[in-house]
């Protein structure tokens, strides 16, 4: 995929993204994001939009042997085999989490090598740190020490926040969550949202105005906002 795609996919927040999909019935509802486990960092920066670099953590215990760092070298080299900038997704398999997965020089590295972001259902550490990078971070909770970490396997399924992530799955996430963006359908999704915008400003411009509403008006609004998602789920052959 171009990169002026993946900077369309930017342009939307992830709920219209995961509205979006939903129109082209590729999968269930209920598949295909992450859940509350794994929450934003930092909300307040624009969306994050890459593929999955995946890899799986402990720190419970020391390495079986080597250097707990040593990994990052090969999980590195794998950006260069994805098909744009990497999102790094890491399974913390230690249940409840010991160490923090992530901190600064960990982030600062990725950053370097062109991540976009780090999801993890695992702890961070150093958050001011990683924050004045601009570095995404979604995570499930906050550890002050990286106790025995080291990385496991590399490229492999993992399972984050509920949703099983395979290497190379384009990601998509913002202040609201993260979500999986199916890649035969991506294209269109970036070229449907904003139709999807427009469908439902037919219903927030009314809520929105000043003055006296009914109930009647706003039902109307309603079957407008359904007529418009019709046409559209009927011009890419969903219904």
């Amino acid at each position: 995929m171009s990169h002026q795609l993946l900077e369309k996919l930017r342009a939307f927040d992830t709920p219209t993204i995961c509205n979006v999909i939903e129109l082209f019935d590729v999968r269930p509802r209920s598949h295909g994001f992450l859940d509350g486990r794994v929450t934003c960092g930092f909300p307040e920066l624009p969306p994050m939009v890459g593929y999955a670099a995946t890899a799986a953590f402990r720190s419970a215990a020391p390495p079986a042997g080597g250097d707990a760092y040593g990994s990052i070298d090969a999980q590195l080299e794998q950006f260069a085999k994805l098909p744009g900038p990497a999102v790094v997704v890491i399974q913390d398999l230690d249940d409840p989490p010991v160490g923090a997965v992530f901190g600064e020089v960990m982030c600062s590295t990725y950053l370097a090598y062109g991540a976009q972001g780090l999801v993890t259902n695992g702890a961070g550490r150093d958050l001011a740190q990683v924050h004045s990078l601009e570095f995404p971070i979604f995570t499930g909770s906050t550890i002050c020490s990286h106790a025995y970490c080291h990385l496991l396997h590399l490229g492999l399924p993992v399972r984050v926040g509920g949703a099983m992530i395979e290497q190379g799955a384009l990601l998509h996430g913002d202040a609201n969550g993260v979500t999986t963006i199916p890649a035969e359908i991506a294209a269109d999704v970036a070229d449907v949202a904003p139709e999807f915008i427009e469908a439902e400003a037919i219903v927030l411009e009314y809520v929105r105005q000043v003055g006296e509403k009914t109930v009647a008006e706003y039902s109307e609004r309603r079957r407008a906002f359904q007529a418009a998602i019709a046409r559209i789920k009927k011009r890419i052959g969903t219904e």
